[in-house]
């Protein structure tokens, strides 16, 4: 059975979702400070959590080219080091459901939480379409 890790790219933090391969439904996970570290992070969580297909968010938009050239090293980085499928998935808007979202729950500190809840919606989508 197969395991799910979404990643929501960020310049200064990247949000991470998890789903099982029974459910395949996205929970909220973790986010990590993007730094020299997060290569490292990203591959123990994927070893941890037992994942083999890896969803990161793209931006559509042509204005963020550079930021999806930096999304596609990280998949590649992701594959060479741990060996899981890397998918990509548009992320067009996630951060603003994310941030709907969390106010509706009545979360307080919105911005700590809203990257992993953008990864979610970024997860779930791909698992919905596929």
């Amino acid at each position: 059975m197969k395991n799910y890790l979404g990643i929501d790219w960020g310049e200064s933090k990247i949000g991470l979702a998890f789903a099982d391969g029974e459910t395949k439904i996205a929970f909220s996970y973790t986010t990590f400070k993007n730094d020299r570290n997060l290569v490292n992070n990203i591959a123990k969580a994927i070893n941890d959590k037992e994942v083999s297909v890896v969803v990161i968010g793209i931006s559509e938009n042509l204005k963020y080219e550079k930021k999806f050239k930096n999304e596609k090293e990280l998949g590649r980085k992701l594959e060479t080091m741990t060996g899981v499928e890397v998918k990509y998935q548009s992320e067009m808007f996630s951060t603003k459901m994310a941030e709907r979202n969390l106010i509706e729950r009545g979360a307080k500190k919105i911005k700590r939480f809203d990257d992993q809840e953008s990864a979610k919606i970024i997860l779930q989508e791909w698992l919905d379409n596929n």
